[in-house]
């Protein structure tokens, strides 16, 4: 087993050079991390602070328009009504012509500016949520709401899931497709070798590209706020829509209502008698009796607003994925095939949808339909382009869903140019330098080495509470379910072997399945194991802590003994942790099997961590100090021999 601090058999603190060793190693690790977040940070600041000028000085120039269209209004008001007035209606026609052209030119460019201002206020909170991912400032990050993944092997013991997770700190996508594709990568592991470089291949060669990244929200963000509901824009494409007859009805709705218009101008005029409640009966009657869609046209109303920013977004994408021999071009080939794009066939379902989102104001709906078949006609068109997109749709959404999951990941390399990207191996194992936790800040995190070199080999951790234990189980895990999704991981190297991840960390009752918190941790525990067992599949790599801890000591250390001897046989390799210093002995009867531990300091009455791991058993305890120093009673002469 090699550690960084191997060598330095002499850990504790003061009595050799191992602590000025790891005192260096650490002050080097936190001085390079800090500082590459900080000159990310500061550039993200001088960007953001460049377009809150331009805001600025476009927020002011809008002013002055205003002014201008205000000026231009009473001027041309004034000059025509004094014009007309003297008798030169001539001149003041002309004038009124000209004053009209000058404000429609002025409002035009008004609005033009307008929108520019919208547009880099929008880029200044891209901006700023990249920035508040940098210093992990959660509150300033936009969190989606995800789906439940109690059941999951590893989600929530990794904080992959819910607030303040990595999902949270990463998610830039701008569709549900997306934001699935995205947490499958981190869920459903290993991928297979050949997709996943492919997929590190497009994030790769995305990360460099931040204008095209912030850009691809950008065209989401500004037809609205809403993530593209693509599931929902799928089932209504795909709904069938209409009758058999609708073709021939909506033409002979077409004929009737164009006859009640003529008839009806005939009556009013006097010309005709009153012929056109006849065509209009038949027309009301046709209407009531025919199914216009009402089901799926209730299910499209606003729907336009997602299908125009899906338009806008595949757009984008059509006019980017151009270069050859790119990723980019590989993976939205399905978008530039020969024919209509994708972006003009959404573009006309838009409109449609458009046209039946008039249901939602009742009095002009009714208006319409009394004059022409607007709900007969829009259902046609609809099912024009259902029968024309619906197998295509999905394919759009899949691709989309591709890019907007590799750019994400891609950010995220762009936000932390220090991480590493990591490296497959052919040799079954794990190995890291200087590994860390990304979402601890880089001005606190520690980063630690960690060498599993073969099948069967168990890291066997020991030490005090509070000394890092499940944090540094977390940070093998969370860095493992990163770099088999193809994005850098928090170390300055790694290098790994596909391996399928099971966890048994954060482990909770269940009151409505009726499980104890024991009898939970030994189910997922025996998940483990059985997924040891086979062979065919990659390796398991297990993040075990505090082992059998919902149980007598007596009873926690026979069983944990049989269970880390029956992991030692089986397809897998990890980490376990303790508090059961009885346990470390299984280093003589188990050859695969390291221990090694975290440890304390105590100063000025105080406990203090540095979160590095050391060879080796704890050679220290801290709960009754910690008691002690909360106020509980203990015996004096117990508190020293935890000191």
């Amino acid at each position: 087993m090699d550690f960084l601090y191997e060598s330095c058999r002499e850990h504790e603190a003061g009595c050799s050079t191992a602590g000025f060793v790891i005192d260096a190693m650490v002050s080097f690790q936190y001085r390079h991390r800090t500082m590459a977040v900080r000159v990310r940070a500061r550039q993200l600041q001088q960007l953001i602070g460049r377009i809150e000028r331009l805001i600025a000085r476009g927020t002011a120039a809008s002013s002055r328009f205003t002014t201008y269209r205000l000026a231009i209004f009473i001027a041309g008001t004034l000059t025509s009504i004094t014009l007309f007035r003297s008798g030169q209606y001539h001149t003041g026609n002309i004038a009124l012509a000209a004053f009209v052209i000058l404000f429609l030119i002025v409002a035009s460019y008004h609005n033009r500016l307008e929108q520019r201002i919208h547009r880099l206020r929008l880029w200044a909170l891209i901006k700023s949520a990249h920035l508040a991912r940098v210093q992990l400032a959660w509150s300033q990050v936009p969190h989606k709401a995800s789906e439940s993944l109690s059941s999951h092997l590893y989600a929530h013991d990794l904080d992959l899931v819910g607030p303040h997770s990595l999902l949270h700190l990463i998610d830039t996508t701008v569709s549900d497709y997306g934001r699935t594709r995205l947490t499958s990568w981190f869920l459903t592991q290993p991928p297979d070798p050949k997709v996943w470089d492919t997929r590190q291949r497009l994030v790769k060669e995305l990360a460099p590209r931040s204008l095209f990244r912030d850009r691809l929200v950008l065209e989401a963000t500004l037809a609205g706020e809403q993530e593209i509901n693509g599931r929902r824009l799928a089932a209504v494409l795909e709904h069938p829509v209409g009758f058999p007859g609708l073709p021939r009805t909506l033409i002979l709705q077409a004929m009737l209502a164009a006859g009640t218009i003529m008839l009806g101008v005939g009556a009013l005029l006097d010309w005709l008698p009153g012929y056109w409640m006849l065509t209009f009966g038949m027309y009301a009657l046709i209407y009531l009796m025919t199914d216009q869609g009402e089901e799926l046209l209730e299910h499209a109303v606003g729907l336009h607003h997602e299908m125009e920013r899906l338009s806008r977004v595949l757009r984008f994408l059509e006019r980017h994925a151009a270069r050859p021999d790119s990723a980019m071009a590989q993976t939205c080939a399905p978008l530039l095939e020969a024919g209509r794009s994708p972006s003009a066939f959404t573009r006309h379902i838009a409109r449609i949808f458009h046209g039946i989102s008039v249901k939602a104001h009742p009095l002009i709906h009714l208006g319409l339909n009394a004059l022409v078949p607007w709900d007969l006609f829009f259902a046609f068109r609809l099912r024009q382009f259902q029968e024309r997109v619906r197998t295509r749709l999905p394919l759009w959404l899949d691709r989309l869903a591709e890019v907007e999951a590799a750019s994400a990941l891609a950010t995220f390399a762009y936000l932390h140019p220090d991480y590493a990207w990591p490296t497959p191996a052919p040799a079954v194992g794990l190995a890291s330098h200087n590994l860390g936790h990304p979402l601890i800040p880089s001005t606190t995190r520690v980063g630690n080495d960690i060498a599993l070199e073969k099948l069967g080999t168990i890291l066997f951790i020991t030490g005090s509470n509070m000394s890092g234990k499940s944090t540094f189980l977390r940070t093998v895990g969370i860095n493992l379910c990163l770099a088999q999704a193809g994005a850098p991981v928090c170390a300055s190297t790694f290098t790994w072997t596909w391996s399928r991840l099971g966890c048994c960390i954060r482990v909770n009752d269940s009151l409505d399945a009726g499980l104890s918190f024991f009898y939970a941790e030994v189910k997922r525990l025996k998940t483990i194991l059985h997924a040891t067992t086979d062979r065919a599949s990659p390796p398991v790599l297990f993040l075990i802590d505090e082992i059998f801890k919902g149980t007598n000591n007596r009873e926690r250390l026979i069983g944990s003994r049989s269970y880390i001897k029956a992991l030692a046989t089986g397809n897998g390799y990890g980490l376990v942790s303790t508090h059961d210093l009885e346990l470390t002995d299984l280093e003589k009867e188990i050859p695969s099997l390291v221990n090694a531990h975290f440890q304390e300091t105590v100063s000025d009455g105080a406990l203090s961590f540095d979160y590095q791991l050391r060879p080796g058993p704890c050679p220290t305890t801290n709960a009754l100090r910690i008691m002690e120093l909360e106020g509980l009673p203990i015996p004096r002469t117990s508190s020293h021999e935890a000191q």
